[in-house]
């Protein structure tokens, strides 16, 4: 089981950040809230800040996790931890995925995303 977190994003008008996987990842052109893989030792939160510096060049403030969501690809199997956030500084910037969105919730449903993500923005709903 591979421990990932993810930062759902929100901003003032209270739509979510949605970023697409670039070309030659794994589940390329997939979208997804972005975040990455938690360290060995590493504590979420940390991790959360880690990959969204990393990422998108900016900071958060953690509101609160949301529910974890386990998920079973082909292959391996996933535990994602999503926290509801806010851009605490900074703008951003894609370092690593092709193209961002922002999404009211009820628009999730447009876009190709990657499976893991799919039961967080449906709980938002």
């Amino acid at each position: 089981m591979i421990n990932v977190v993810c930062a759902i994003i929100r901003n003032p008008q209270g739509e979510v950040l949605a970023c697409q996987r670039p070309e030659g990842n794994l589940f390329a052109g997939k979208w997804e809230f972005p975040g990455g893989k938690i360290e060995p030792g590493e504590h979420p939160e940390h991790a959360l800040s880690r990959e969204i510096l990393e990422e998108l060049s900016c900071e958060l403030s953690v509101l609160r996790p949301l529910d974890v969501v386990t998920h079973k690809y082909d292959d391996f199997s996933i535990r994602l931890m999503p926290y509801l956030c806010i851009i605490k500084s900074g703008k951003i910037n894609l370092r690593e995925h092709n193209a961002m969105r922002w999404l009211e919730i009820k628009e999730c449903c447009e876009l190709d995303w990657s499976a893991a993500d799919i039961p967080i923005w449906r709980a938002l709903l």
